[in-house]
């Protein structure tokens, strides 16, 4: 039997044995979720992928302090040319150091607030708050800088879109590459 033969039978079972409109929709919604469901896994995957929030794979950055930040690579990378786009999530209490990209990166703050600046400088007074729906474009080969705030009480969640490779290069790299605030 179709799904939509199923559902018509439930309409008709249930049109004499429920007493009222609402009780009828109330026991249709059950179908109704069962028809979106199979609607939903006739995607084709190698046309449509689809990686819901539970699946997203976080890794703490490598030689930076732990619980200092992790990073989600969504698609491409920051050393595979081409384009990328990576979720950065920054705890409250670090910064990055002045650096600046051989690429324009286009950064989207998606929850919590980033705090920003542009310079050789290091002056997290100094940073600009943008919070959640905040929109960031750092132009190639300009020195910036950017993170969390000590007194935040939650990490920072940003989409970083961009052509990769990335080629990090810090203003001053004889200092650390990360502060802690």
């Amino acid at each position: 039997m179709h799904l939509v033969d199923e559902v018509f039978a439930g309409l008709v079972a249930c049109r004499d044995a429920c007493a009222t409109r609402r009780q009828l929709l109330l026991a249709l919604l059950p179908l109704a979720v069962l028809a979106t469901a199979a609607q939903a896994s006739k995607i084709n995957p190698s046309e449509t992928a689809i990686t819901l929030p539970n699946e997203i794979s976080w890794v703490a950055w490598s030689g930076l302090p732990p619980h200092s930040g992790e990073m989600a690579t969504l698609y491409g990378g920051l050393e595979k040319p081409g384009p990328y786009l990576v979720l950065m999530k920054w705890y409250p209490g670090y910064m990055s150091a002045p650096h600046s990209y051989a690429t324009d990166r286009l950064s989207l703050v998606l929850s919590g607030t980033w705090w920003v600046n542009s310079g050789a400088d290091f002056d997290p007074d100094a940073t600009v708050p943008v919070p959640a729906g905040g929109f960031i474009r750092r132009v190639a080969r300009t020195p910036h800088y950017d993170g969390v705030k000590k007194s935040a009480e939650v990490p920072a969640v940003i989409a970083l879109f961009g052509i990769a490779p990335v080629e990090l290069q810090l203003v001053d790299p004889i200092k650390p590459a990360w502060r802690q605030l």
